[in-house]
């Protein structure tokens, strides 16, 4: 599993769509940024603009807008925009429409990332989305990253998401796997474990402490926070030197030691739909002091994690009668969790539709607003 870099890449892409309707423009997300303009029947998404935590990023939002505007000759009459108010491009956004006196259309990011996958395949009906990644602000102010959703047309319900983990230290404890690991020891009744299992981190015992009076504790459902959970447990990485670095060094393990079955009851979803992988968080926080390999813990996790997902989904597709899943969100970067859940899916009867042209991560965040905002402007007409 490679993630792309900020890399700019020259090419915009063209994704044509199912009907024609008034001019988007949806500014994208904060990492992986691109913008996206369409006209008529088709959706440009810019060239990759990159994470914007830089001026030079920033700069180069701005200068996409007009040059797609230019080059395409149309003035947006719509525009829609991320939730999250932080975002330069929510900023951008909102500044953009107030010139100009344009409405907006506010779309929550996993929202997005399955409504990019419906435009690319052109689907109007209801899917199941299962929108796997880092972080995206959630409809509750949360940080949401591990969700099952139903989505039609310009709405969604959130069916279910992941048992919540607490970041220890906020965004800090998305760059220390071992901050999550030590999340999981506290949920698991085993804060006494903390400092002992991390003596090389001198904030071990404070984190501990942080955890235990819910301090600086935010929660979220991130997948992308789960995989960091696990690589801290298994003692595979303990601080990301780059963007998911904790995820691909266990799949690579994984992928070494090859298949195992799945844990049984590794995994349990409650009446509310959430779903909860402590059964196998436990087994893997055993895994070092049982000199129980990292590669056979890595690939455990693998199995587990897929055999839970499908059968979450399944579930929901029983119960809301729906054929078709999208599958988005940029931990199906993981080449091992896509084809192993594409195929189980597949084996229930289900459609499974996944990133053709865009790729699944946010850099497809704007396409999906675009639609998103397409749509609402058909359930008006």
């Amino acid at each position: 599993m490679r993630l792309p870099q900020n890399r700019k890449c020259h090419l915009d892409k063209t994704i044509a769509l199912p009907f024609s309707g008034p001019s988007i423009l949806a500014c994208g997300a904060w990492l992986k940024n691109t913008v996206c303009i369409t006209r008529g029947s088709e959706a440009h998404v810019s060239q990759l603009i990159g994470d914007l935590d830089s001026a030079e990023a920033r700069q180069m939002l701005d200068d996409s807008v007009a040059r797609l505007c230019n080059s395409l000759d149309v003035q947006p009459g719509i525009v829609a925009y991320d939730l999250h108010p932080d975002f330069y491009s929510t900023q951008f956004a909102h500044a953009y429409a107030a010139q100009r006196g344009l409405p907006m259309v506010a779309v929550q990011h996993h929202h997005a990332h399955i409504a990019a996958i419906c435009a690319e395949h052109h689907v109007n009906g209801a899917v199941l989305g299962l929108a796997l990644d880092g972080v995206g602000l959630g409809t509750d102010d949360t940080p949401w990253g591990g969700e099952l959703l139903r989505a039609e047309g310009a709405g969604f319900e959130r069916l279910g998401h992941l048992m919540p983990l607490r970041l220890p230290g906020g965004d800090r404890a998305a760059r220390e796997p071992w901050r999550m690991a030590a999340a999981v020891l506290f949920r698991l009744g085993r804060s006494d474990e903390i400092a002992q299992r991390f003596p090389s981190q001198p904030a071990a015992q404070t984190v501990a402490t942080m955890l235990q009076r819910d301090l600086n504790c935010p929660i979220t459902s991130s997948m992308g926070r789960l995989f960091d959970a696990a690589a801290g447990l298994l003692g595979v990485n303990e601080i990301q030197a780059f963007e998911a670095q904790a995820a691909i060094l266990l799949q690579e393990l994984a992928q070494r030691h090859g298949e195992v079955a799945p844990l049984e009851g590794g995994w349990r979803i409650d009446e509310k739909g959430v779903l909860d992988f402590s059964p196998l968080l436990a087994v893997l926080a055993d895994c070092p002091k049982a000199n129980i390999g990292a590669g056979y813990g890595a690939a455990l996790f693998h199995a587990t994690l897929t055999a839970g997902l499908a059968d979450w989904v399944e579930r929901a597709a029983r119960r809301h009668n729906i054929a078709a899943v999208a599958l988005g969100g940029g931990c199906f970067h993981n080449d091992s969790l896509l084809r192993t859940l594409s195929d189980r899916l597949a084996a229930q009867g289900l459609r499974v539709l996944t990133a053709q042209r865009m790729q699944p991560n946010d850099s497809a965040i704007s396409l999906g607003q675009a639609w998103v905002a397409l749509q609402s402007i058909k359930q008006e007409i």
